[in-house]
């Protein structure tokens, strides 16, 4: 289960991140997105979850959890799609 995470704190890392979410299960990969120029965090990013039962669990006990002074925006994430931001933006 991939699982979108937002309003992250610029400080946390991914390592928090992971061990947040291991609290309910087995975590295959925890990702927070960054800037390309700057390497500085965007605020959101990606947590895989094989397991659906605990990827939901997860969702409902850290959806607006207070973490490192941010409540948390976590939800199942959608799927990319075609005519995402990065296919059409002209200066990649």
């Amino acid at each position: 289960m991939n699982i979108y995470v937002g309003n992250i704190a610029f400080s946390m890392t991914e390592d928090e991140l992971r061990l947040a979410f291991e609290a309910y299960g087995e975590v295959s990969r925890a990702t927070i997105l960054k800037d390309k120029m700057t390497n500085r965090s965007r605020g959101f990013g990606f947590v895989e979850m094989p397991n659906q039962e605990e990827g939901q669990k997860a969702i409902q006990e850290l959806n607006g959890k207070e973490m490192n002074g941010r409540a948390l925006n976590v939800s199942e994430a959608r799927p990319r799609t075609e005519g995402n931001r990065d296919s059409i933006n002209p200066m990649r």
